[in-house]
């Protein structure tokens, strides 16, 4: 782990669904007591997407909790926030995603130097025989483990 870098939650259905391209890191846009629900790690990210609306990038369907101490400022817990990217990162998005059909997908959420941020993959879809092809690599890594552990 980075230093400063402290994650809060990953979406491991992403990498198994997804074969990730690229990684972009960025900020997100909250309101109220969304930060301190962040930080308790009352944040789930395996229905979330990203997608791309008047050269602004959005995360959508991600769910955080209400703060438990907030009051009236507690805000919807899947409304829809704003990523925060450089101009010329939305501008390559905007073209992978319309002429080569990839997806925009949550990978991470973690503290930066005080800051939330939101790691986000371009993604393109597994077929199911990927997926397949996948699992059959990681048990015979396992496997493999196993007996080089056990013969020393």
């Amino acid at each position: 782990m980075a230093e400063g870098k402290k994650i809060l939650a990953t979406n491991k259905k992403a990498r198994h669904d997804y074969f990730i391209e690229e990684v972009y890191e960025c900020g997100i846009e909250l309101k109220g007591t969304e930060v301190k629900s962040i930080r308790a790690g009352r944040i789930n990210l395996k229905e979330g997407f990203a997608s791309v609306d008047n050269a602004e990038v959005f995360l959508k369907q991600v769910h955080i909790s209400p703060y438990e101490q907030g009051n009236i400022h507690n805000v919807d817990p899947v409304r829809v926030r704003k990523l925060l990217l450089h101009k010329h990162e939305i501008r390559k998005l905007i073209g992978a995603i319309k002429e080569k059909g990839y997806s925009l997908v949550p990978l991470s959420v973690y503290l930066k130097r005080g800051k939330v941020k939101v790691e986000i993959g371009l993604a393109k879809g597994k077929k199911l025989y990927d997926k397949r092809q996948d699992l059959a690599k990681k048990d015979a890594q396992r496997r493999i483990q196993r007996e080089l552990s056990a013969k020393y």
